[in-house]
């Protein structure tokens, strides 16, 4: 079904896009604004616009310090574009809707079923309202245990402001952070408050609304539904060999675990497996890891947090679809089988385009930046551009040395990164069932392998 405003037909998922931008502009316009800087001057267009759209695509990106360039104000603007792109601006429409005690139309439900890559518009208001306050309960939950270290470090105001800050931008995992000096969270590496907040948080966000409110109802692993156990699974196996591969990897490394206590590399290395599945934050220098650690972070970062979550990337739920397809392919079975269920074809069609577009887009991209950046080295381009795609706001240092046409092709990539995926998606499934069993041809042979 479409929508018609005017003489234009827009589908759901070109309203979500558009709604997206909207948004976007919006936060560019106010923080461009001399007063959300801290030294009254305009941070100037293409920063503001950059600014803006790495924190409604809670990317975390940064051309500027968040917690010294910008105004309280500016800040504030910061934090409500990340919440708003964190739960997608229909979420935060139909929380408006249901407090003004407006009734849902039907194409406002559409548009909430594909923001929220839901297969039903059965109870999809219901559904919204359970995201809405479980986001709301998590982030204050994440808030009040940030506030343990944060009011002894920074005071009250400051400290509680810091706390309610930290817990949004990780529950939407963004990124974004107040620390200042472009530190991060490293001054709390061994910390375990700020570390388990952070891990609940961000793992919480980036597992998808789908899964937690499957895991609430179920209360049993084995009633959980196909999409869960994929999820709980890959999130699982993900963490597990990301922690042990840093650990291995940094153990020794003088710059990142090597000077760390026991329990330190215990937690910074949980940490650095837990970040790059798009929460953006660091508790050890990015550049100086191993090219090995630097090379898994980037594959870590293409593969991102879940479906209907706050988090990038191709999603978990796509890997897993790939990874039981070349198992079973191996064992020489004709469907693709996991958990005693089979996948459909269409399923495994559209995880495997998915995961070429996104490798294409970041092959195209990072082309593109080494020609226009000539200063910085394949890796460094790489990475930046694969954390664009993944939406997960990692860097090593060069984000604000970027050119202004660095700068643009980074904003358009943090955008495709962000709602890309879920276009493509989306649009796969609509020709799939459009053009399913119009025409037959015959069957030929090809080589590969």
């Amino acid at each position: 079904m479409k929508d018609r405003i005017g003489h234009i037909d827009l589908a759901p998922t070109q309203i979500l896009v558009m709604g997206f931008l909207i948004v976007i502009l919006i936060g560019t316009t106010l923080l461009n604004l001399p007063i959300a800087s801290q030294s009254g001057q305009s941070i100037g267009f293409i920063d503001a616009l950059f600014t803006a759209t790495s924190a409604v695509c809670v990317t975390g990106l940064v051309v500027v310090d968040t917690g010294t360039y910008w105004s309280t104000f500016g800040k504030t603007v910061i934090l409500i574009l990340i919440q708003i792109g964190g739960l997608g601006f229909m979420t935060m429409a139909t929380m408006f809707f249901v407090l003004l005690g407006k009734k849902i139309s039907l194409k406002e439900r559409l548009i909430m079923q594909e923001a929220l890559n839901q297969y039903t518009l059965a109870g999809i208001v219901k559904f919204t309202q359970y995201i809405i306050l479980g986001t709301f309960i998590i982030q204050g939950i994440g808030a009040f245990l940030l506030s343990f270290r944060f009011i002894p470090d920074y005071g009250w105001g400051k400290g509680i402001a810091y706390s309610i800050f930290h817990a949004i931008s990780a529950f939407c995992n963004a990124g974004f952070d107040l620390i200042g000096e472009g530190r991060g969270l490293t001054p709390y590496v061994a910390d375990p408050i700020v570390n388990l907040a952070i891990w609940g948080l961000v793992i919480i966000g980036g597992i998808g609304f789908s899964v937690i409110v499957d895991i609430i109802n179920q209360k049993s692993f084995k009633r959980l539904g196909l999409h869960t156990k994929m999820v709980l699974f890959i999130t699982a196996l993900l963490l597990s060999l990301g922690f042990l591969a840093f650990l291995v990897l940094e153990w020794n490394n003088p710059e990142t675990l090597g000077d760390l206590s026991f329990s330190g590399k215990m937690l910074a290395a949980f940490f650095q497996s837990m970040t790059p599945r798009t929460a953006g934050f660091n508790t050890i220098p990015l550049d100086g890891m191993t090219n090995a650690s630097k090379m898994l972070t980037i594959m870590l970062m293409y593969i991102g947090g879940s479906p209907a979550s706050t988090a990038g990337g191709i999603k978990t739920a796509t890997l897993g679809v790939i990874l039981f397809t070349v198992v079973s392919v191996i064992k020489g079975k004709e469907d693709t089988e996991l958990f005693k269920r089979k996948v459909s074809r269409d399923i495994v069609n559209r995880g495997i385009t998915v995961a070429v577009i996104g490798i294409t887009l970041i092959m195209i991209i990072t082309m593109l930046l080494m020609i226009t950046e000539t200063g910085f080295s394949f890796e460094e381009v790489l990475f930046e551009t694969t954390s664009a795609f993944g939406t997960v706001g990692l860097s090593l240092g060069i984000t604000d040395e970027l050119s202004t046409i660095g700068r643009l092709i980074m904003i358009f990539m943090m955008f495709a990164g962000r709602v890309g995926p879920l276009t493509i998606a989306y649009a796969l499934a609509r020709q799939q069932k459009k053009n399913k069993g119009i025409i037959k041809y015959p069957e030929g042979k090809i080589l590969v392998g």
